[in-house]
C-alpha cells in the first residue's frame, strides 16, 4: 500500500512539474514578445519591451510555477538567479522584479498595469491578460 502511494505522488509530482508556463500582458500591450525580450526583462538587462515602451516584470514568490519559469525560461535555477540579482543589488546595478504571491495575484497585476509582464501556470489563463508565450 505505501510503495501505490508512493507511486501515486511522484505520477503527480512528476505531471506538477511538466505544466506549462504561460508569459503574459495586458491586453492593451500590442509590443512583440518573444523569449529574448524576456530573459533580458527578467535578468535586468532591459527595462522595456521591443518598440521602447516601459516593461515592469513581474516574478512568482519562490513556489513551483517560479522554479518552472526559471528553468525552461531563463534557463538559470532559482539559486543561481538569486545569485545573479543579489550581484546586482549589491553592486547597484539592479532591482529585481516585484514578487507576487500566486497566479491569481499576477493575473491582478497585469491586467491592471498596461507595462506589466508576468507569467503563470497556463491552466490559469483568463481573458483579463494576452498570452505572449507558452513553454
Amino acid at each position: 500500500m505505501i510503495k501505490k502511494i508512493i507511486t501515486l505522488g511522484l505520477l503527480l509530482s512528476s505531471q506538477i512539474a511538466l505544466a506549462d508556463i504561460a508569459v503574459i500582458v495586458n491586453t492593451a500591450n500590442n509590443t512583440s514578445v518573444d523569449e529574448a525580450v524576456i530573459k533580458k526583462l527578467y535578468l535586468g538587462k532591459s527595462k522595456s519591451f521591443a518598440d521602447g515602451s516601459s516593461a515592469n516584470p513581474v516574478n512568482q514568490d519562490g513556489n513551483a510555477t517560479f522554479d518552472e519559469f526559471n528553468d525552461k525560461v531563463i534557463g538559470k535555477s532559482s539559486s543561481q538567479l538569486n545569485a545573479h540579482w543579489s550581484k546586482l543589488v549589491f553592486t547597484g546595478k539592479g532591482t529585481p522584479p516585484k514578487k507576487l504571491a500566486n497566479d491569481q495575484a499576477i493575473i491582478e497585476f497585469v491586467s491592471k498595469n498596461a507595462d506589466a509582464i508576468g507569467y503563470i501556470d497556463a491552466s490559469k489563463v483568463t481573458d483579463a491578460v494576452k498570452v505572449v508565450g507558452k513553454y
